[in-house]
């Protein structure tokens, strides 16, 4: 018989009998105390520690879930604005955009159209410009940006303040007639 081999288990059950039999009635005691100990220790690490980890993570992640229904609620209410908008039509849109071209947009701003697309060219055109010219026309006019090519005028005058203005195209998608 090999001497490294294992015994059977039910061959280390008699041996681990035997040695408990042999044992003090103190050293059995402190051996069973020893092992409730550790039975104890780990159930706390694998059962209760994790469970109270969450409950104490529980209000940041319900705050945070609040804070993103809040968002989400306020972008449902966005949505059912626009839906509730009257839907112009392919003729109206035209003449309400060369009107928000000429009030919000730079006079180097121009506007060219091929079917159901405008292709509007922009030079030096403010960025809080841009922003207000494109949500009032996605409101008013349901145009909606399908391709944009801008580049930053760095050297025109903008202050450490104020952000260089927007050159380049920007195409629209207009709504079908």
């Amino acid at each position: 018989m090999n001497p490294n081999a294992m015994p059977p288990p039910r061959a280390m059950a008699a041996a681990l009998r035997q040695h408990w039999a042999s044992l003090a009635p103190r050293e059995q005691t402190l051996v069973l105390a020893a092992a409730t100990v550790l039975g104890l220790a780990l159930l706390w690490w694998l059962l209760l520690a994790p469970a109270l980890a969450q409950l104490r993570a529980s209000p940041a992640r319900h705050a945070a879930l609040d804070a993103q229904l809040q968002q989400m609620q306020a972008l449902q209410a966005q949505a059912l604005h626009l839906k509730d908008i009257p839907r112009p039509t392919g003729n109206e849109t035209l003449p309400v955009l060369w009107r928000s071209l000429g009030q919000q947009l730079s006079a180097g701003t121009q506007m060219s159209t091929t079917g159901d697309r405008a292709a509007i060219t922009l030079k030096d055109v403010p960025p809080e410009a841009l922003a207000q010219w494109l949500a009032q026309v996605r409101s008013t006019t349901r145009a909606v940006p399908t391709e944009a090519r801008l580049m930053r005028n760095t050297t025109s005058a903008g202050g450490a303040s104020t952000p260089a203005p927007w050159n380049g195209t920007l195409t629209l998608a207009l709504p079908p007639n």
